[in-house]
C-alpha cells in the first residue's frame, strides 16, 4: 500500500516537473531575447556615436587648417575659432565611413548649427528572430550629437604692438608664444578644439 501510494506521488510530481521546466525555458528564450534587442541597441549606438564624432573631427580639422594658413593675421582667429571659415567642406562622408565600419549605415547626418552635427545610423543586419515575433524583420536605430569647442583664448596687441607681433595663445593649460619668423611648432588640431558627445 505504501509503495502503490509513493509511485501515484512520483506520477502527480511529473506534470509539475514538465511545468516547471517548460517555464524555466520560456523565461531563458525571454531574456535571450531581451539580451539580443540590447546587444542589437548598444551596436547602433556605438555606430552612432563614432558617425558624429567622425564628422565633427572633419569639420575640426579643416577649421585647424584654416587657422594654420590665417596664423599671421590674428583678426581672423576668433572667426575661425567660433566655426566661421570660408571654404568648408562637407564632412558627412566621414560619418557613413564610421557608420559602415560598425555595420551601419546613415539615415541622416545634419551640420544642425556651425559646430555640431546630428547623425542617425541604422544597422545593416536585423536583430534576427526569436521568440518576440517580428524581430526577423526589425533593424537597431539610433542618434548622436557630437560638437566641436574651441580650447583656446587670445588677446589681440594694443595699440604699440608691432605689426608682425602675434598674441599668446592659451589652449586650456597650455600656452603658446607664436614667433612669427619661425612656425614650426604650432598647436595641433586636437590643442585648438575639442570635439566630444552632447546629450
Amino acid at each position: 500500500m505504501t509503495r502503490r501510494r509513493r509511485f501515484d506521488d512520483q506520477g502527480q510530481a511529473f506534470p509539475i516537473y514538465v511545468t516547471v521546466v517548460g517555464g524555466l525555458l520560456f523565461l531563458a528564450f525571454v531574456y535571450l531575447a531581451v539580451g539580443q534587442a540590447a546587444a542589437n541597441r548598444n551596436g547602433a549606438q556605438t555606430a552612432a556615436d563614432a558617425a558624429a564624432l567622425a564628422a565633427a573631427q572633419e569639420t575640426r580639422d579643416q577649421l585647424a587648417d584654416q587657422w594654420v594658413e590665417d596664423v599671421l593675421d590674428p583678426t581672423q582667429w576668433q572667426d575661425i575659432f567660433d566655426g566661421f571659415a570660408a571654404g568648408l567642406e562637407p564632412a558627412c562622408w566621414r560619418a557613413e565611413q564610421l557608420a559602415a565600419q560598425n555595420d551601419a549605415h546613415v539615415e541622416a547626418c545634419d551640420q544642425t548649427g556651425l559646430l555640431e552635427y546630428v547623425v542617425e545610423v541604422q544597422m545593416d543586419k536585423p536583430v534576427g528572430e526569436s521568440i518576440v515575433p517580428g524581430t526577423e524583420a526589425k533593424f537597431a536605430k539610433a542618434s548622436a550629437k557630437a560638437v566641436i569647442e574651441s580650447r583656446c583664448e587670445f588677446e589681440l596687441p594694443g595699440e604699440g604692438g608691432g605689426d608682425d607681433e602675434l598674441p599668446m595663445l592659451t589652449c586650456e593649460d597650455e600656452q603658446w608664444e607664436l614667433d612669427p619668423d619661425d612656425l614650426t611648432d604650432l598647436p595641433g588640431p586636437e590643442d585648438l578644439f575639442d570635439v566630444h558627445l552632447a546629450d
